[in-house]
Order: C-alpha cells, then sequence, then structure tokens
C-alpha cells in the first residue's frame, strides 16, 4: 500500500500517539508500520462496534419513557432504590464516545495517509465494548422484551430524521473512503469496498419507501389532543396514589386520575399500588416486624399511622422532586394514606374522574373486595359515570349494582362480543397506528399507558389515540402541538433534496481526493 504523507508530520503524530499509542517523529522511519489487511479487519470491527454501541444508545434512550417501572421491579427484588436509568445513561456516554473517538481517530489518520496501527489495550477494550452492548441488548430481550416494540414505535417517530443523518454520516465517510481507494493497490479490495459503500448508500436513498409515520399528514387531518389521565396522580409532583398527587393532577388539566384501591383488613378501601408497603411508606420503621405483610393485612387503624410521603422527598423517584417549592416539600412530608372515600370526594370535588384497578386479584376475599368498593362508590354520591371500572373480577355483579359505571377493559374486542366494548385501556405497545384509527372510526375510547416522553406522546397524537396515561402531566399539558408534522409533499420534497446534496457532495469528495 502506498503511504505517502497527507498531512504536516506534528498532526500525524498526534493522531497516530493515541491510536496506536506510538510516537513517531520527523526523524523516525515509517517502515514496518504500513496498514496491513489484520489492520484493516480491525478498523472494520472498530466500526461495527461503533454502529453497534450507536444503536443501543438509541435504545437507551427510548427505553427511559418505561424506565420508572424498572426501578420499582429492582426495588422489589432487592429493596434498593436507585435511578437506574443516570447509571444506563452514564455507561452508553462513555461506551459511546470511546468507540466515536477511535473511529475519528482512525478516519483522520486514513485521510492522513498514516497507518491504522491499532494498539493492543485499544483491542481489547473494543471486544470488552462490543460483549456488553450485547450482553444488555441480550438482557433487554430476555426481562423487558416488550422494549423492542417501544423501538418499533420509536421509528415512526425518529423514522425520517435518522434517514437524514444517516445519508450525512456516510456521506462524509465519502472522503477517507476516496482516500483509501486510491491509496489501495489491491483491485478486489478496492471493488469490494466500493461495492458495498454504493449499496449502502442506494439503500439509504430509497429508505423513505419503507419509512411510515402517522405525523405525516396534512394539519388539517390532525386529531384532536389526547386526554391526559395522571397515572397514580401526578407521581412527578407529589407522592404517588396521594390527595397531594390527585391535587397537583388536577392542576395538570387532567381529566381522569389513576389509581390503584386495596382493601384494608377491617374493610376500609384505600388507595395503593404495591402489595407491600415498604416502597411508599415507612412501615418498616412503624412495624417493622410486620413490614413484608401484604398491604391488605394491617387495618385502617395501622395504616393511618404511616407516614405516606417522606420516602418521595428523600429517594427522589424523579429529578423533578429537587425543584420542588419549599411549600410543596412541606405538604409532601405530611401526607398519609388516604382511603377510597377520601379520593373520591376530592375527584368529585374537582370535576374529574377517577379510574381505578382492584389488587390483588388473586386474594380469596376478592368478591368482598368488590362488593365493599361498590358499597363505598355508592355512599359517596359521586356520579357513576365519572366512575371507569378497570376490574375484570365479577363484572357482571358490578353492572347490576351500578349500572352507571363505565366499564373499561384491558385488552382488545373481539368478534360476538355480548356488549359493545366502549373503553379500553392498553399498554401503548398494544396497539398500532392502524387499530388505534379504526377503533377511533368505531367510537371506542382507546386509553393507552404509561406514556412519559414527547415524542411518544406525538405519535399516539397524530395516531387519534383519546387518551394517555402519564406520569409527567405537567410536561404533555404544555404541548400544544406534536413535536412535528409534515404534509407528505414536503417530506417528499425533503428526502429527494438530502438524496440529491448527498450524492452531489460524494461525487465532488472522490473527485477532489482524486
Amino acid at each position: 500500500m502506498a503511504d505517502p504523507p497527507g498531512c504536516c508530520s506534528t498532526c500525524a503524530t498526534c493522531l497516530l500517539c493515541p491510536y496506536s499509542c506510538q510516537w513517531i517523529t520527523a526523524k523516525k522511519k515509517r517502515k514496518g508500520l504500513r496498514t496491513t489487511k489484520y489492520d484493516c479487519s480491525w478498523f472494520l470491527f472498530l466500526f461495527c462496534v461503533f454502529l453497534f454501541t450507536l444503536v443501543w444508545l438509541y435504545f437507551a434512550i427510548i427505553i427511559l419513557n418505561d424506565f420508572h417501572n424498572f426501578n420499582e421491579f429492582i426495588f422489589r427484588q432487592r429493596k434498593l432504590w436507585l435511578d437506574w436509568s443516570l447509571v444506563l445513561l452514564i455507561a452508553t456516554a462513555v461506551l459511546i464516545s470511546y468507540s466515536s473517538v477511535l473511529l475519528v481517530l482512525a478516519l483522520c489518520l486514513q485521510l492522513c495517509g498514516q497507518p491504522l496501527k491499532l494498539h493492543w489495550v485499544h483491542k481489547i477494550l473494543l471486544i470488552l465494548t462490543a460483549l456488553v452492548v450485547a450482553a444488555a441488548f441480550t438482557g433487554l430481550g430476555i426481562k423487558w422484551a416488550e422494549e423492542w416494540k417501544s423501538a418499533r414505535i420509536s421509528l415512526q417517530a425518529t423514522g425520517p430524521f435518522l434517514h437524514i443523518g444517516a445519508v450525512g454520516g456516510m456521506t462524509l465517510l465519502a472522503w477517507p473512503l476516496a482516500s483509501f481507494i486510491y491509496r489501495t493497490h489491491n483491485t478486489g479490495l478496492r471493488v469490494f469496498v466500493l461495492f458495498v459503500y454504493c449499496a449502502a448508500m442506494i439503500a439509504l436513498y430509497l429508505a423513505p419507501l419503507g419509512i411510515t409515520s402517522p405525523c405525516i399528514m396534512e394539519e388539517n387531518q390532525l386529531p384532536p389532543k389526547p386526554a391526559l389521565v395522571g397515572h397514580r396522580g401526578a407521581p412527578m409532583l407529589a407522592p404517588e396514589n396521594t390527595l397531594m398527587s390527585l391535587h397537583k393532577a388536577v392542576d395538570c388539566d387532567v381529566q381522569v386520575f389513576e389509581t390503584d384501591v386495596m382493601v384494608s383488613a377491617d374493610g376500609v378501601p384505600f388507595l395503593m399500588h404495591d402489595e407491600e408497603l415498604t416502597r411508599t411508606t415507612n412501615v418498616q420503621a412503624v412495624f417493622p416486624e410486620r413490614a413484608a405483610l401484604n398491604s391488605t393485612a394491617f387495618n385502617w387503624t395501622d395504616l393511618q399511622q404511616l407516614d405516606a410521603g417522606s420516602w418521595f422527598l428523600e429517594r427522589r423517584p424523579f429529578p423533578t422532586v429537587q425543584s420542588l417549592s419549599p411549600a410543596d416539600r412541606q405538604e409532601a412530608a405530611e401526607q398519609r394514606i388516604p382511603s377510597l372515600e377520601q379520593a373520591l370526594e376530592a375527584a368529585k370535588h374537582s370535576n374529574i374522574s377517577i379510574m381505578f384497578d382492584l389488587r390483588p386479584e388473586n386474594h380469596s376475599d376478592y368478591q368482598n373486595f368488590v362488593n365493599v368498593t361498590l358499597g363505598v362508590i355508592l355512599q359517596s354520591g359521586i356520579p357513576l359515570q365519572q366512575v371507569l371500572w378497570l376490574p375484570d373480577g365479577f363484572r357482571e355483579d358490578v353492572k347490576q349494582q351500578a349500572p352507571g359505571v363505565q366499564h373499561v377493559y384491558g385488552r382488545k374486542r373481539v368478534e360476538n362480543e355480548k356488549e359493545p366494548v366502549l373503553h379500553v385501556n392498553l399498554p401503548y405497545q398494544d396497539m398500532s397506528s392502524e387499530e388505534i384509527r379504526q377503533y377511533r372510526q368505531d367510537n371506542i375510547s382507546v386509553n393507552l399507558y404509561v406514556v412519559n416522553q414527547p415524542w411518544l406522546f406525538s405519535v399516539l397524537w397524530c395516531s387519534g389515540v383519546s387518551s394517555v396515561t402519564t406520569n409527567a402531566c405537567q410536561v404533555l399539558k404544555e404541548m400544544k402541538h406534536p413535536i412535528w408534522l409534515l404534509p407528505s409533499s414536503t417530506y417528499f420534497m425533503i428526502w429527494i433534496v438530502v438524496d440529491s446534496v448527498s450524492f452531489l457532495i460524494i461525487i465532488w469528495a472522490f473527485v477532489l481526493m482524486k
């Protein structure tokens, strides 16, 4: 391979030192430091590791929407609370930064006509990087498989921009690629590399043919903004499933307060999500010997002794806790476990609906839980149309005792339904844009959960979903429009312009480098 210098000796030395860990001076000849096929294979491996890590970075950003669920899962398993999203992002940033720096150094060395002698330390670290990312993807597939569906949905929001970014990145590769092709004397290798590059560029130029997004539409076709359902209230602004959380949700203009109901040992329905009280109360300090018991094993007098707010300030489940005002901090510290009766009274006073699950579904006394809960609802005086009933158990009894209650189903409709399904409540991964549109045409209300990120809210908005359950009501409240909305004609024009400019730049790069 020819080895003409392409830049000054000082620049070449500065590039070669961190990449090869060898200091080359003007007096020292570069004999024995030519780029070999072995070195080229390591450069190809470096490029693949960079792409692999870049894809993981994309996944890491996407799964942030659901990461609070992962934090809760770890707490239930290990009784350790930590915002693992920070660990994920820091580790991912380190890996992508390392592979990016090495790749940039390699490309600059190629442009300068310098040998690509990757040091053995970098080789080991690259192998470790690939193994770490592979382990992360494997763990994601085993323990959190639904996030693959989230990634597919995310492409509806990012597809057009990923296309532009990919075309831009591959276009920039034209300079070092042209340098490599003109310097190498191996005709077979030259033809192979050029063929692969051209095939990749053609695929990228035609990629928009396979890109679909509900947000590629005319402005006048945009459906109404989805209503907001507060997931356990407003858990980013107040302790979840408390009256403060309900009131904060009302301030965010939510139309429904979503919560979870359990029944105490003495028959009082109260708000609580977890089967144990350890995550959201100080039960370990008040009743240390009973802390591991099911929430339903405590009577109402015991539950009223528990602090249901200080954990929120101590563990900071969301970054927004740091920005709370002193008054909000004081109010949060004073929160107690509310009864269903108190929550219904607050919902009635605020004129919002309440939707809840009744837990635990496998309890031996579940039918009594249903009857007790219905009794509280009927005695509260809240208009029954403001009550959205989620539990499937003994649903027919509920319809008979409280015919005005709205029934929400946690499944898709099926053929030959005895009664029409008017409301469904599903994970956002379980419904496609086409299904959402069809349900909307059939006047079926679709609520999807849990939607926290603006990009996801935008995709579902464009799809026509009726409402979303969210932790971030204060963020989604401020959105007056989807993040982006493009008429198909405008997107077509952008596609043609980007591909044309890229093609001209690539031709110019090859002519210039020659």
